[in-house]
Parts: C-alpha cells; sequence; structure tokens
C-alpha cells in the first residue's frame, strides 16, 4: 500500500462513533487487512495492528476525510468507509442502505454522476461485489475526485437494487454487469443481453469458472 493511501475504521463507543484512521505500512510490518465477508450480503469489515500517531495523523487528506466524515456522520454504521487517499474514497453498505446513502451523496455531497459500475466475482465468499465510481460535474472543489460506493450481494442468487432511480447514467452499465455476472438490478427497465450473442446459453464469462470452450 502505498503512503498516500488510508484505511478508515469507524468504531463505536458509548457516546456515539469514533473515527480511526490507518496508515499503510512500510514492507516487512504487519498490514492492515480487510476482511471479506463469509455468507450472505454481510459487508467486510476493515481492521488493523495499529493506529495512527497525532503526527501520522495529519498526512491525512483533509478534504477527502471531510468528505466521508459527512457520510459517516448521517449513516454511522450503516457505511463502512474502506480507504481514503487524495482524490479517492471508498465505502461500502449493505444492498438494503445503498439507494439512500447514494441519494444522500448526490444531494448533499454533490457527487452528481456514476461514471461507471465495476463488478468482482469471489467465489470463496460466495459473493459478488459491485461498485459504482461516482463523480461531479457540478462542483469544481470534486473536479478529479472519485467516491467508490460498493456493495456485495450472494452469488446464488445476485440482487441488488439499482441505483438507475438515483443515477440516470447506471443504465448501461447495470446492464453490462447483469449480463456479464449475473446480477440482476432490481428496479431496473431493462434486465437484459446487448453484448452476448441472443443465443448465449453458457454462464456469466465474467464468473471465475467461467471457461472458453475447447480451451
Amino acid at each position: 500500500m502505498n503512503s498516500d493511501c488510508y484505511q478508515y475504521n469507524n468504531t463505536s463507543k458509548t457516546s456515539g462513533t469514533r473515527d480511526n484512521l490507518v496508515s499503510g505500512e512500510a514492507p516487512g510490518t504487519p498490514s492492515s487487512s480487510l476482511k471479506p465477508a463469509t455468507a450472505g450480503n454481510s459487508m467486510p469489515s476493515v481492521s488493523s495492528s495499529s493506529k495512527l500517531s497525532t503526527g501520522e495523523s495529519e498526512l491525512v487528506p483533509t478534504f477527502e476525510k471531510r468528505i466521508a466524515l459527512e457520510i459517516t456522520t448521517k449513516f454511522s454504521q450503516l457505511v463502512h468507509v474502506i480507504f481514503i487517499k487524495p482524490l479517492r474514497i471508498k465505502i461500502a453498505v449493505e444492498p438494503s442502505n445503498i439507494v439512500k446513502v447514494a441519494t444522500f451523496i448526490r444531494d448533499d455531497l454533490g457527487f452528481d454522476h456514476a461514471e461507471s459500475v465495476a463488478g468482482t466475482d469471489y467465489p470463496k465468499d460466495n459473493q459478488i461485489e459491485v461498485i459504482y465510481h461516482l463523480g461531479s460535474y457540478s462542483k469544481i472543489e470534486l473536479a478529479g475526485h472519485v467516491l467508490s460506493l460498493t456493495t456485495r450481494t450472494n452469488r446464488d442468487d445476485a440482487r441488488l437494487p439499482s441505483l438507475i432511480s438515483v443515477y440516470k447514467s447506471v443504465e448501461y452499465h447495470e446492464r453490462e454487469t447483469f449480463e456479464m455476472l449475473g446480477v440482476y438490478f432490481e428496479g431496473h427497465p431493462r434486465n437484459e443481453r446487448f453484448l452476448l450473442p441472443e443465443d448465449w446459453a453458457d454462464i456469466p464469462p465474467l464468473r471465475k469458472e467461467f471457461r472458453i470452450k475447447g480451451r
């Protein structure tokens, strides 16, 4: 992990929540780990073997930290901040919360469009992760920033709420994810093929067990 990349951990206290920022460690030292969920749609948690000293905490990009803090202040433990680094933030939510979190990110923070949607297959965890890369055309101060909003679904019944009601630009990206990874987006008007042949009868080609015939 580069020195400008940080992991962010929300730790609950009796009086509320506290944000702990964990810096990347040099080679040869214990590293922070992102533990994948093992069942259902549960999101990963972030753990670390160390905490930042006062001096190290000053290295955290202030503007990006403020954005993350606005989200965690609003949603508390419903949101897990995976990392913060210059121009980049990644947060994870449960599928049931993704629409309201995305709406807040659009209306209150100014990330007004989805630049892309990506998916990753995790067969060992029996999950598929879907990531929305959100940006802004309307706020100069957000130029170049990408906020990655991610969630996971059970691989055996891959279904997620569509964000098309929040970001119209996800229409074709979600369709591609449906076609290539087999994730059905509830509320999307066109979960249908548009890249593969009409007579495609194999599993989604970006699932890890897919093999090209004859190889």
